[in-house]
Formats: structure tokens, sequence, C-alpha cells
């Protein structure tokens, strides 16, 4: 088992990331919450919104699992975005209340899976078939990444290290695939294995930033002015 699919391990990462991310909505004014996130077209309001609603979204995959009845994230990508703006527009106090509420009911789903549970296959947004023991995971990525988005006093040299490998795993897969991605090596000063980012190719430059930096700089939110020359421009990672 790895630790993607180990919620002894992840299960922490959440509930750490979690705390997070709510200490950050408890400290925001609310008179702020139509003002922008650190995420291009969006609001706090929308980013709180859309965190709320994807713990409901994972709360149906752990239903999924432990009753073997079909029950996906989102009914279409344009259900999901309709929701989202909705639930942006709630009352402060509701929709603060909205996404410590969902991160509850998340927990307490999970609580419910035995090892059945766990190992029982559910499909992503994006169609991916995965054991159930990988919803921790998926949420792991929203709440640390969008903690930071949302403004808390956080960096990615936060996170635990084996979550930083985990999501230098994903975005450098998902990237890699994309129309324009660079070749790259990636060889973090920080870790003892490599990434290897975009085609193919034998002429790879190599670069040995922290793990932490290149996580940043994958996901897009590396500002420019702090970007190493060696770190080109990439697609969008999501």
């Amino acid at each position: 088992m790895t630790e993607r699919h180990d919620p002894t391990v992840t299960l922490g990462w959440m509930n750490e990331g979690t705390e997070h991310l709510l200490g950050a909505v408890a400290a925001l004014d609310p008179g702020t919450l139509m003002s922008p996130s650190r995420l291009p077209g969006w609001t706090r309001a929308h980013l709180i919104g859309h965190v709320a609603r994807n713990a409901e979204a994972l709360v149906r995959l752990v239903s999924w699992a432990r009753t073997g009845i079909e029950n996906p994230m989102y009914e279409s990508t344009d259900q999901r975005s309709a929701e989202i703006a909705s639930t942006a527009t709630l009352r402060p106090g509701t929709l603060l209340g909205l996404v410590v509420d969902t991160a509850s009911q998340l927990d307490a789903a999970l609580a419910q899976l035995d090892k059945h549970g766990w190992e029982a296959p559910v499909k992503t947004a994006l169609g991916r078939t995965v054991p159930a023991a990988e919803i921790p995971w998926m949420r792991i990525r929203e709440v640390w990444i969008h903690a930071i988005d949302l403004g808390a006093d956080l960096s990615f040299a936060d996170f635990p290290p084996g979550a930083i490998d985990l999501l230098l795993d994903d975005t450098v897969a998902a990237l890699s695939s994309r129309e324009g991605c660079p070749s790259i090596t990636l060889a973090p000063g920080d870790r003892t294995r490599t990434w290897a980012l975009g085609p193919a190719s034998d002429d790879a430059p190599v670069v040995d930033d922290s793990a932490a930096l290149l996580a940043q700089w994958l996901t897009g939110r590396l500002p420019d002015a702090d970007r190493p020359e060696s770190l080109p421009d990439l697609p969008r990672w999501i």
C-alpha cells in the first residue's frame, strides 16, 4: 500500500490541512468575502463555497464505497460550477458555517469505512477509477492548497513532506500530457528521487530547487518575481 492509499497516513495530513483552512476562514473579516482570493477569477466566497461543496462531493464517494450504490461527486461540470456560484452568494454566517459543517460530515463519513470500504472502487470527478482509500488524498490537495489561496499564513514548505511528494507525482503526470509542457528532470536537492516532466528527452535540463518550491511552481502558485530563471512557464495544471 502506498501512502496515497494508506488512511493511517493520509487522514492525519487531511486533518492538519483542514485545521489550517478552517483557521484561515475563521480569521477572515466577513466583509472581505467578496474580495479576490489568490486564485484568479474567484473571490474568497467562491473559494470557501468550492471547498465546502467538495467535502459534500467526497461524502457521496464515501457513501458509494460503503454501500456499493453509485453516487458520483457531481452530476456534471456545469452543475458543479453553478453550485459553487450559488454557494458564494450565501450570507457570510451561513457560508462560513457550511465549510465547517461539511468538513465534519466528511470526517464522520470516512470514520464509517471498514477495510472493504477503503478498498471499494469509486470514480473521481475526472472519471478515474480509484479505491476509496484515495479520498483523503483528494481532500488533502483541496484543503492545503486552498488554505494558501485563501490567504492563510502558510506556505508549501509547511506541507507534510510525503504530501509534497504525492503532489509532485500528480502535477508532473498531469502537466506532462499537456501541449507545450517542457522537458525537465526535477531533482529536488532535499529528495533522493527524481521526476521526469514533459516528453522524454535525453537532453532535458535538471533543476534542483526544493521539492516545496517545485510543487508551488507546478501548481501555478509561484509568483513570477520569486521564480528562478531555470523554471519556465508551464501549461495550466487544473
